[in-house]
């Protein structure tokens, strides 16, 4: 009996060691796999997903939540478009390389690549939330919205100068405006990154400092260089409207449009997500679909008021400069009349000056007696005729 004893104290002892050292472990994964948000019941497979898929992707097959599966089409139709819309812009690319829409090329691709980004983060918002997805969605959300209206803000600024000019900034000079609107929104959300997400100890079941704990307001302030793209967006382009060359105008009037419904979708998602969500009482629930729905709607926006308008003027011509009559005239019009005159004075001294000299030559010219004749005059018959 003692003996049985003493083994069943030492089986005891090395269980409670194992569990021991499994506890900080088991503290740790559940601090890497437990998403911060509190999800729905995850244990029982929804209808419309198959037993293999993970429980952290139910949200994109789960029929009951039909949000998920609408976003997800929506936003894989925006992909594929995007992709599709690529290969014809690739395409077109050599036929305009002649004239001043070729400065536009890079920003315009720069910008098709924002809207892919776009319609790709609607995924992470449809999926259920975890430390490296919150910390996507924190980052991309603000960075891939400040790549796509950089690029308007800087388009603007070009057509500027063609509307009134014909001529503008290089390409070069335009793409390098956009990367730096770009980098700054960039940098500012990895220093927002950097200052929120605090290291917390694996073994802590608190996640202090978690990427996904944070409040809406904070989100949305994060944004504010954003809000003021877009306001750069509307605002910049305008005089573009009432410049001389009509093809140019419509760049302008394709940019204000987007902006203008831009910034009616974002009025919208804010007020919902900052205010909206709370007083409804799903401030936990429709959070992330506000959010995907902002995404999808802005990048077919884009799709449609911008980029295929942009392709369909590739198409087009009146662009070249041998077809610049406009601006001569236009600088016929604006010319002071002093000066016109002299023009014309000086036009008319030429034309006496040159009549002159023509009668001088036409009378040193001797004349010919058979100048007059034309062809016309009865001529006698070859050979004589006998009457009869």
């Amino acid at each position: 009996m003692g003996v049985i004893q003493t083994q069943k104290k030492m089986a005891s002892k090395h269980f409670l060691l194992i569990l021991y050292m499994l506890g900080p472990l088991g503290a740790a994964s559940l601090n890497l796999t437990t998403p911060s948000v509190e999800l729905q019941n995850l244990s029982a497979v929804p209808m419309g997903c198959s037993q293999d898929v993970q429980p952290i992707f139910y949200a994109l097959c789960d029929l009951n939540a039909a949000w998920g599966i609408i976003l997800e089409a929506l936003a894989g139709l925006g992909i594929v478009c995007a992709l599709v819309l690529a290969v014809i812009f690739l395409a077109l690319a050599p036929s305009v390389i002649r004239d001043e829409r070729k400065g536009s090329l890079a920003i315009n691709f720069m910008f098709l690549f924002g809207v892919f980004g776009l319609f790709s983060l609607v995924f992470a918002f449809i999926i259920a939330p975890n430390a490296a997805v919150c910390e996507v969605r924190r980052f991309l959300f603000g960075v891939l919205f400040a790549l796509c209206f950089a690029c308007l803000v800087a388009h603007s600024v070009r057509l500027n100068y063609l509307v009134l000019h014909n001529r503008g900034p290089g390409g070069g000079l335009i793409f390098l405006l956009a990367i730096g609107l770009f980098l700054v929104e960039a940098v500012i959300n990895a220093e927002w990154l950097l200052i929120t997400n605090v290291r917390h100890n694996l073994s802590s079941t608190v996640s202090v400092g978690h990427p996904c704990q944070i409040d809406n307001q904070d989100f949305v302030t994060a944004l504010v260089y954003v809000m003021f793209l877009i306001l750069a967006s509307l605002i910049v382009p305008c005089p573009v409207l009432c410049g001389h060359y009509l093809p140019w105008k419509r760049h302008g009037r394709y940019i204000v449009v987007t902006a203008l419904l831009s910034l009616s979708i974002w009025v919208t998602w804010i007020v919902m997500y900052v205010y909206g969500n709370e007083k409804l009482g799903h401030q936990n629930t429709w959070d992330d679909p506000v959010l995907a729905i902002a995404l999808v709607s802005n990048g077919w926006v884009f799709i449609v008021c911008y980029f295929i308008p942009e392709v369909v003027e590739m198409t087009r011509t009146g662009y070249g400069y041998e077809t610049d009559t406009l601006n001569m005239i236009k600088r016929f019009e604006e010319c002071p009349s002093s000066i016109i005159v002299e023009n014309r004075a000086f036009s008319m001294e030429n034309l006496e000056m040159t009549d002159q000299r023509e009668t001088i030559k036409i009378q040193d010219k001797p004349v010919s007696p058979y100048s007059n004749y034309c062809g016309l005059y009865p001529t006698l018959p070859l050979y004589p005729t006998v009457s009869s």
